[in-house]
C-alpha cells in the first residue's frame, strides 16, 4: 500500500513540477551588461562565444557539451589539456562546430547554418566593435545574446553570473549552492582582512614573462584584484584597471616584497608553464627559470624567495576563487595559514565538476 500511495502521490506532482518549468519560459533576464534579453523556451543548442565558458557551465550542468551547437576554439588552443579532459568524458566534444577563434572574430556563416536558440559571449568579447557586430547579427536571426563577465570586479560579478547561468538552464539549486560556496570564501579572506587592517605586502603581478621584454603588470583589475582583497598592495595600481607595460627601472624602484607571474600550459606565450595537466615540478622549475632573468634578480621578491605562479585564464571563469585563496595564503600567511586552495579545488571536483580540474594551476617556488 505505501508504494501505492507513494506512486499516487508522485503522479499528482508531477504536473505540478512540469507547470512550474514551462511557467518559466519565455524567460527575461538581465545580464552582465545589464541588457534585459528574453530567451523564449529553455535553450537546448549554445553557441559559446569563448569556449572557457565551457568550464562555467560545466559546474553548473552534468553534460555541458550536450548543450553545445557550436563554440570558439580559444580554450581548446590555449589550453589543450583541459580541453582533453572534457573530451575523455565528452567525445562528442570534437564535432562541436567552431563559431570563431575566442578574440571576437565569429563566423557569421556558421553561426546561421546552426539553428542556435542561444549565444553566450564573454563581456569582453561584447566591448569590441566585432563584439558589438555579432550581438546586432544573432539578434537579427532571432538568436538571444547573453553575455557573462567572470573577469571585471570578479569577487562580485562571478556568484551573479552563475545565478543567471543556473536560471537560464534550469539549475538553480546547483548554481546557487556553487554562488555560496563562493560568497563564503570571499567573506573569509575580507573578514579577516578588516580585522587586521595592517598593510600586507607589495606586490609585482607579472603576466607571461619573458626574456625578451620586461614587463605587462596586471593593474587593480581582472587578477589584480586578488591582491587587494588581502589588503596587500599592487605596485601597479596606479595604471590603467587592467595593467600595462612597465619598466625595469619602474620595477627596481617600487622593490616588491612579493612576485607572481601568470603563464599558460606548455609554456605558450612564456617560458613558464603552469596551469591544466602540468605537474608541480614543472610548473615549479619553470617559475624558478623565468624569474632568474638579471633584471629580476635583486628584487626583494626574489632574494627571500616570495615568488609564485598562476594560471592565467582564471581571469576568465568562476574557478577564480581559487586565485583569490592561494593569494591570501601567498601574501598574508600570518592571516590565512589555514586557507588551501587544494581543498577547495578538491570540493569543487567532489561537488559541482562535471569533469574534474586537474594540474597545478598555482605554484610556489618553496616547496
Amino acid at each position: 500500500m505505501l508504494r501505492i500511495a507513494t506512486l499516487l502521490l508522485f503522479l499528482v506532482l508531477l504536473p505540478v513540477h512540469a507547470s512550474l518549468a514551462d511557467e518559466r519560459w519565455p524567460l527575461t533576464v538581465t545580464d552582465a551588461l545589464g541588457r534585459e534579453v528574453t530567451i523564449p523556451e529553455k535553450p537546448k543548442a549554445v553557441l559559446l562565444g569563448s569556449g572557457f565558458n565551457l568550464i562555467a557551465l560545466s559546474l553548473i550542468h552534468p553534460d555541458p557539451v550536450n548543450l553545445l551547437a557550436g563554440w570558439a576554439g580559444d580554450m581548446k588552443g590555449d589550453n589543450p589539456a583541459i580541453y582533453e579532459s572534457f573530451r575523455r568524458k565528452f567525445p562528442e566534444i570534437d564535432d562541436v562546430p567552431l563559431i570563431g577563434d575566442g578574440t571576437g572574430n565569429f563566423s557569421f556563416e556558421a553561426i546561421l547554418s546552426l539553428n542556435a536558440d542561444l549565444a553566450i559571449l564573454a563581456n569582453w568579447q561584447a566591448d569590441t566593435e566585432l563584439g558589438k557586430q555579432a550581438i546586432q547579427y544573432l539578434e537579427q536571426i532571432d538568436v538571444p545574446v547573453v553575455v557573462v563577465d567572470f573577469n571585471s570586479d570578479a569577487l562580485k560579478n562571478t556568484p551573479d553570473n552563475m545565478r543567471l547561468l543556473g536560471r537560464i538552464f534550469e539549475r538553480d539549486e546547483q548554481a546557487e549552492a556553487f554562488a555560496r560556496f563562493y560568497e563564503d570564501r570571499v567573506k573569509l579572506i575580507r573578514d579577516r582582512v578588516a580585522a587586521h587592517p595592517e598593510p600586507g605586502p607589495t606586490v609585482l603581478m607579472d603576466a607571461f614573462p619573458n626574456d625578451q621584454t620586461c614587463c605587462y603588470a596586471y593593474g587593480t583589475g581582472g587578477l589584480g584584484e586578488f591582491i587587494g582583497i588581502t589588503g596587500s598592495r599592487n605596485i601597479a595600481s596606479d595604471l590603467p584597471r587592467q595593467g600595462g607595460v612597465v619598466s625595469i627601472e619602474y620595477i627596481i624602484a617600487a622593490d616588491p616584497q612579493a612576485y607572481i607571474a601568470t603563464a599558460s600550459p606548455g609554456g605558450t606565450y612564456s617560458a613558464f608553464s603552469v596551469g591544466p595537466g602540468v605537474l608541480p615540478d614543472e610548473a615549479r622549475q619553470t617559475l624558478k627559470s623565468a624569474t632568474e632573468r638579471p633584471v629580476l634578480a635583486d628584487l626583494s621578491a626574489i632574494r627571500n624567495g616570495r615568488v609564485y605562479g598562476l594560471w592565467n585564464f582564471f581571469n576568465a571563469v568562476p574557478l577564480n576563487i581559487l586565485a583569490a585563496e592561494a593569494f591570501a595564503h601567498w601574501l598574508r600567511p600570518d592571516l590565512f595559514a589555514d586557507i588551501d586552495p587544494e581543498k577547495s579545488l578538491a570540493e569543487i571536483n567532489a561537488r559541482f565538476a562535471a569533469v574534474p580540474f586537474e594540474g597545478a594551476y598555482w605554484i610556489s617556488l618553496k616547496e
